[in-house]
């Protein structure tokens, strides 16, 4: 299970760093501007593609230096190299706190995408697919784990 969840934690790395470079892009069309409905570009240039954004959103106006300016896609290729540190580690409970945290942010960003952008980013639904078969990965191995572990006599 290990290689799976780091290799699945590669995978986000990925994604998020191609959501960064959309971010940072000054030139041209995004390359995942597929409709009106699908478009990178849009949700990316967005003030909720900082985290200041997403703050300000949930009702926290505080302006926290140099967090509120940090990308979102940022904190996900930083998520995921610590979720596959901890994967390699073994560290499995610890890892499912880990996976259902980035599953419940990966969802709220869902629900601005879906309710206030309108306007959804190939880039986050694939994070979003990522983390949530991290998630359903890992909630059976540890379930597997504490059914299989013996009662004390």
């Amino acid at each position: 299970m290990k290689y799976a969840l780091i290799i699945l934690a590669v995978l986000g790395v990925t994604v998020s760093a191609l959501a960064l470079r959309e971010h940072y892009r000054e030139y041209g069309d995004s390359p995942c501007s597929i409709n009106d409905r699908w478009d990178c570009g849009v949700v990316n240039h967005s003030p909720y593609a900082l985290l200041g954004g997403v703050f300000d959103q949930i009702g926290i106006h505080a302006h926290i230096p140099g967090l509120s300016g940090l990308p979102v896609a940022t904190v996900g290729i930083l998520g995921y190299i610590v979720m596959a540190v901890v994967a390699f580690r073994r560290s499995y409970r610890f890892l499912l706190a880990l996976t259902l945290l980035s599953l419940a942010f990966s969802l709220y960003l869902a629900n601005i995408e879906a309710h206030v952008l309108g306007v959804w980013c190939v880039y986050c639904v694939i994070s979003l697919g990522i983390v949530s078969l991290m998630s359903l990965l890992n909630l059976g191995t540890v379930v597997a784990q504490v059914v299989r572990k013996p009662k004390p006599a």
